[in-house]
Parts: structure tokens; C-alpha cells; sequence
């Protein structure tokens, strides 16, 4: 499939687990994979509000390599690690996608690589193909 185009952030996981940050399809659908508040091998931004915005930050800077950006985004998923933070993640998403009106979902796991992190984000946008 030549025809993928694939994103790198240099987040160490991405080479230790063999993925890339976000991949397009020749459809125009991009897929980013799950972001989280690490930035810089850092937890940037203590609680679940701050990491939503930060994860999807890290989200929006994929897309931006591929010349998108968040009026593109047709989906998003959150994972919380408790009940207690849906209103927080909530208002995070609504400040950043309130326009774009993306499909979403909000899923609460059971806790994520680092134990520090309550919030995990996964995005999907979409390119409409150029006129012909």
C-alpha cells in the first residue's frame, strides 16, 4: 500500500512498538493513534482537563504534518481512567472541536502505560480529494 502516507513523531514508543503517529489513506482518511500528555518524555499537565487538551494538541501537530487541521476532524475518541473526569475531558473537547462537531465517544479503561496519565485521545480526519 504505496499509497499510505505515515506521520513520526520520534516518541519513543512509536520505534520501540513499530507505529506511526498517524497514517492517511489514499481515501483521504487519516487515522492518529492514541495521544497522550507526554511531551518531551514528560507529563505535561497534571489533571484529566489539562491532559485532554495536551493529548489532543499532540493529536493536532500529526495532523498539521499532513496539512490538516481541526476543522478536518470527523472523529474522536476519549479513554478516561475514572467516571469522575467526563466533565473535565468534556469541556476540553467542546473548547477544541465545539465548531467542528466531530462524531465522538467516551470510554473509561482501566489505566494506561504510565499510571500518572487519566487521559488518552485518538483522532480521525478526513481530506476531501481534489476536484478533477
Amino acid at each position: 500500500m504505496s499509497d499510505l502516507r505515515r506521520v513520526s513523531t520520534g516518541a519513543p514508543w512509536e520505534e520501540a512498538f513499530g507505529y506511526s503517529r498517524a497514517v492517511e489513506l489514499p481515501n483521504g482518511l487519516v487515522l492518529v493513534s492514541g495521544c497522550t500528555s507526554i511531551v518531551d518524555g514528560e507529563i505535561a499537565g497534571g489533571g484529566p482537563y489539562e491532559q485532554a487538551v495536551n493529548a489532543f494538541n499532540v493529536a493536532l501537530a500529526a495532523l498539521k504534518q499532513l496539512d490538516l487541521g481541526r476543522e478536518d476532524v470527523v472523529r474522536t475518541r476519549m479513554y478516561l481512567t475514572h467516571a469522575r473526569d467526563v466533565e473535565d475531558v468534556g469541556r476540553a473537547h467542546k473548547e477544541l472541536f465545539d465548531s467542528v462537531r466531530p462524531a465522538a465517544s467516551m470510554i473509561i479503561v482501566s489505566g494506561f502505560v504510565d499510571p500518572s496519565l487519566v487521559v488518552e485521545v485518538e483522532v480521525e480526519a478526513y481530506r476531501e480529494a481534489p476536484e478533477s
